[in-house]
Parts: C-alpha cells; sequence; structure tokens
C-alpha cells in the first residue's frame, strides 16, 4: 500500500482478513474471513487468472497474439479480461445461460467473446457446459485452451499466495479451513500450504445441493446432478483441480439457506458479498456448533454482491425462483 503499482495486476492479492464480530460472538468461536473481492476485478479468480496465463508463458504454451479459451462462471473470465488486456490476448469464454445479467455486462464491456451453453443439456452431451470449451478452443484459430477446472496452476496460485496470506494473517492460529467448492483451486491449494504449516488444521468444503462432490467424497459414488441457482460453486463432473486427499469433510447447502445466509450477512457484518460467501458463512457456523466454544475457523468471501444485484438481492428474481 506504501508504493505506486505498475499495473493491476500488481495490485493482485494481500486482501484484508476481518473477524466477524456478530457471528463470532453468537458462536463462541473466532470467525474470520478473507474479502476476496477487494481484488482488481473483484473476486479471488484474479490471482489464477494471472498464474495460469504466466505459467503457460514461462511454458511456452500460449503465444504472441493468441487466443485464450476457458469456460467459467463469470469471475475467472473477468480476472482473465483484465490479464488478457494488459498482455495482448484475446479472450473468449465459455458462460451457462443462467449466469447472471451483472456479469454478462462486465464481461461484455471487456471485449469478451461470449459462448453460450445450454444447461438444460445432460453432462454427457457434447455441447454441455464442460465439453464445449476445448471444442472451441480447437476451432478458434491460435485458441489457447486454459482448462481452469483440471489445470493444477489454478491450485499452486493459492498455495503460493492465498495460504500464505491466511497464515500470516492468523498468526499460525487456525483450527479449521472453510471454502466452497468451484474449480477445486481454492480449497485444495490453500489446504496444501496450510497443513504442511500446521497438518492438525481440518479442511471443510462446501458443496450446493444438486452438485456431486458431496456424495463422492462420502460414498465416493457418482450421482447425477440436479439443477441448482449457486453461481461458482460445485460441478456436474469430477475435475481435476479437487484434491480429495486435502479435504477432512464436504457440507452440502441448498440455494435458499445460501442466499439467506448472503442477505443476512450485508445485514450483519455489513459485508456485501455472493452467494457462495453466504455458503461459506453458513459453513464456518455449521462447523463451530461441532467444534465447540474457543476455535478459530477462516473462511473465504470470494466475490462481490454487484454481480448479484438482479438475483440473489432481487426479491423478484428470489419469489421467480421460488427462494421466497
Amino acid at each position: 500500500m506504501n508504493r505506486i503499482y505498475e499495473s493491476m495486476l500488481e495490485g493482485i492479492g494481500g486482501t484484508p482478513l476481518i473477524r466477524l464480530s456478530s457471528y463470532s460472538e453468537e458462536s463462541g468461536c473466532g470467525i474470520f474471513a478473507k474479502l476476496e473481492f477487494a481484488n482488481p476485478m473483484g473476486s479471488i479468480k484474479d490471482r489464477i487468472a494471472k498464474h495460469m496465463v504466466e505459467a503457460a508463458e514461462r511454458d511456452g504454451r500460449i503465444k504472441p497474439g493468441a487466443t485464450i479459451v476457458d469456460n467459467s462462471s463469470g469471475n475467472t473470465a473477468l480476472g482473465l479480461a483484465m490479464v488478457c488486456a494488459l498482455k495482448g490476448y484475446k479472450l473468449k469464454i465459455v458462460i451457462r445461460d443462467t449466469l447472471s445479467p451483472e456479469k454478462i455486462k462486465f464481461l461484455k464491456a471487456l471485449g469478451v467473446e461470449l459462448v453460450y451453453a445450454d444447461t438444460s443439456l445432460p453432462p454427457e452431451s457434447p455441447r454441455s457446459y464442460n465439453n464445449l470449451a476445448p471444442q472451441v478452443a480447437a476451432e478458434t484459430p491460435g485458441g489457447f485452451y486454459l482448462d481452469q477446472h483440471n489445470n493444477r496452476e489454478n491450485n499452486a496460485a493459492h498455495t503460493l499466495t492465498t495460504g500464505p496470506e491466511i497464515w500470516r494473517q492468523m498468526e499460525g492460529r487456525i483450527d479449521v479451513f472453510i471454502a466452497g467448492i468451484g474449480t477445486g483451486g481454492t480449497i485444495s491449494g490453500v489446504a496444501r500450504f496450510l497443513k504442511e504449516k500446521d497438518p492438525r488444521i481440518k479442511v471443510v468444503g462446501i458443496d450446493p445441493a444438486g452438485s456431486i462432490f458431496y456424495d463422492y467424497f462420502h460414498s465416493k459414488t457418482l450421482v447425477r446432478p440436479s439443477p441448482y441457482l449457486m453461481e461458482g460453486l460445485g460441478d456436474e463432473f469430477l475435475i481435476g483441480c479437487v484434491e480429495f486427499d486435502l479435504i477432512d469433510d464436504i457440507l452440502r447447502i441448498d440455494d435458499r439457506t445460501a442466499f439467506r445466509m448472503t442477505k443476512e450477512l450485508a445485514r450483519r457484518e455489513a459485508i456485501f458479498a455472493g452467494g457462495s460467501s453466504g455458503a461459506a458463512l453458513w459453513g464456518a457456523l455449521e462447523v463451530a456448533k461441532r467444534t465447540g466454544p474457543g476455535a478459530r475457523i477462516a473462511t473465504i468471501f470470494a466475490d462481490s454482491a454487484n454481480r448479484y444485484l438482479s438475483t440473489i438481492y432481487s426479491d423478484a428474481w428470489l419469489t421467480e425462483k421460488g427462494m421466497i
């Protein structure tokens, strides 16, 4: 904070960690949240966008003037839009057709080419969300498929930055780390660093009802996914960045509970965050009940509410979706 940055890329990371006073007092535990919406493009995904592109540059896998292609629920796409603008790459992103209008407007304003995936298609369809991006990359001249869901540089970004920051800010006193599971990079990368520092730290993932991670973790069964409204969490396939061996437990949350906690967070702590943050808060409170008083619990608030003003923060939308 005491120097001039040469570009937006240097502003990534170093986000604040906040003690959630009302929830800490209510639960008898110390509950701390890392505010990742303080990154330049407003989410934790700025970290992986920069790291994955620069890793590909170092390895010679990406060429000058390339078109980077990936699928994203919006936040990684926004981070990549910043990185591509500064490094001279084009960007093409596969998104679900249920993405919030705010994210779509942000991406279009940044000149990102969008390809819409039909969420009504079954996971095995070649045009489904997870299967479409590699095809788009192959069909794009100079296309480079970044593959955030299976690219372990995603995890490495958090082992190198997010994990050490949490450890320092918590002064090494952490009992439980909680994070939503989207690509799996955040929870796995942070878990690797924290467990190397202190193997006693427990790591708990949060998975939305409708995703497959919860069932696979607890019973090694692959259930058929079902639709859900939360953005940025869960998946319909097993993906390469989720390192289940680093996770001690996974909790399941439904859309209604996540959205209720997200709005409550704004009222009680004046933290205006997205739906995955409400899910993470719920997870922290559930863990606090199980651990008992005195535990120190750290979590991630991944993005800002400004991406969800017409969805989570709209009573009309919530009513339409059966949440009210």
